[in-house]
């Protein structure tokens, strides 16, 4: 699944999907050392032989949006949505986001990496080996940093590669209702503190109506830039605001959600560099019936990938294949852009183009073994995993014990 591009691909790209038939992988020291044919590697010498006869082989996934960190969980709203009460309302209320925010604040550093270590082990178990985490849920800066530094450790204790991702301007916090721009300013103040840390590669910001105006975003966003990290958007998820066309403008690695995004925003977004990451799990678990345009955005060119964007309020789940499962009945994505998108495109949304989401001579054994003997049985078979085995830099972290 070597495509040889070395950025994501974009448009008609997406629709093509390198792949062997009665293929195989040798591996040295934890990097993949031959890709070829099984006729041709039986010349190989080799300590162990894995059969992988009637399996599909595949990179270990990428996720490129999740909310990892988190204390507490929020099936109390599920209620008020069956009662038609809108996310904005419920924020309004104190629940959504600030509910989470509440219980952050108040778990300890330990308690939220045990709670991050579970979760990772089951998003490991659908065959993810990197993922991009986001602060958010603490909205000042002690809470702000204790996610960061649980992120940072969470890297350090468990296989899997994280991302780190400073979404301090994920929701206006109480104390703060009439006076955005100053808790704006106040995140701003922390990024010094998370440069020197390292705890951070991306800035994010959530523009949308009750939130951050595509101005205040856009000025953030900027602010970022300036000292020195690349910058994401959540973007038009609800309403078409313009955040989708200012991502492209400022030069976003990505722009995320994007359900409401308008025809000039998807045109600017297919003549940028910017990645659109859309979770079709979100729209699907608030019970939406409009689901982001990737068929307008991939036609059109743009590159596009897809996520899980677990979160303890819109989407609780880790099951990115119940995401690709998504991505084929109500995306209109072909089972070769989905294949894409949960591999390439999502390493190029959270800078790891050059060392996740391929299989490739020299790059670190990242493999999926599945229960499937082709590409297209995983999307067309819902809600369940499919994976066998998962290996990390060449290790095996999980096998799944009743396999075909």
């Amino acid at each position: 699944m070597n495509d040889g591009l070395n950025r994501a691909k974009r448009g008609a790209e997406m629709n093509e999907l390198p792949f062997i038939e009665n293929g195989a992988i040798a591996v040295t020291d934890g990097e993949i050392s031959y890709i070829g044919t099984s006729e041709e590697a039986k010349t190989i010498i080799a300590d162990e032989v894995i059969d992988c006869k009637g399996k599909l082989v595949t990179p270990g996934l990428v996720d490129p949006h999740t909310h990892l960190v988190f204390g507490g969980s929020r099936e109390h709203e599920v209620s008020l949505k069956q009662q038609g009460v809108s996310y904005l309302d419920i924020l309004k209320q104190g629940g959504g986001i600030l509910s989470t925010v509440r219980e952050t604040r108040k778990t300890s550093e330990q308690s939220l990496i045990n709670k991050g270590l579970f979760h990772l082990d089951r998003l490991m178990s659908y065959g993810i080996t990197t993922l991009e985490a986001k602060s958010g849920y603490g909205l000042d800066k002690d809470t702000e940093l204790k996610q960061l530094r649980v992120i940072k450790e969470l890297n350090k204790q468990h296989a899997m590669d994280l991302v780190p991702t400073f979404l301090g301007a994920h929701a206006i916090p109480e104390e703060y209702k009439q006076n955005s721009d100053a808790f704006l300013q106040e995140m701003l103040n922390l990024l010094p503190e998370i440069k020197y840390e390292h705890l951070a590669e991306f800035v994010d910001i959530f523009c949308e109506t009750g939130v951050f105006t595509v101005e205040q975003s856009r000025q953030f966003l900027q602010k970022a830039k300036e000292e020195g990290f690349q910058v994401k958007i959540h973007a038009d998820e609800i309403d078409p605001l313009g955040g989708t066309e200012m991502a492209a403008e400022v030069g976003a690695i990505s722009a995320e959600h994007l359900v409401g995004a308008s025809d000039y925003g998807i045109e600017k977004l297919a003549a940028s560099n910017t990645i659109a990451v859309l979770l079709p799990g979100t729209t699907f678990y608030l019970g939406k019936d409009k689901f982001a345009r990737a068929r307008d955005m991939i036609d059109q060119g743009a590159a596009v990938t897809i996520s899980t964007d677990f979160n303890p309020g819109s989407s609780p789940t880790e099951n990115i294949h119940l995401i690709m499962n998504l991505a084929m009945l109500k995306l209109k994505m072909t089972p070769e852009e989905i294949w894409n998108a949960v591999t390439t495109n999502a390493a190029y949304a959270i800078n790891r183009g050059d060392k996740a989401g391929k299989l490739m001579v020299g790059r670190e054994a990242d493999i999926v073994l599945w229960d499937a003997d082709n590409y297209h049985y995983v999307p067309y078979h819902y809600g369940v995993n499919h994976v066998q085995r998962v290996f990390k830099g060449g290790k095996q972290i999980y096998e799944r014990r009743n396999s075909l």
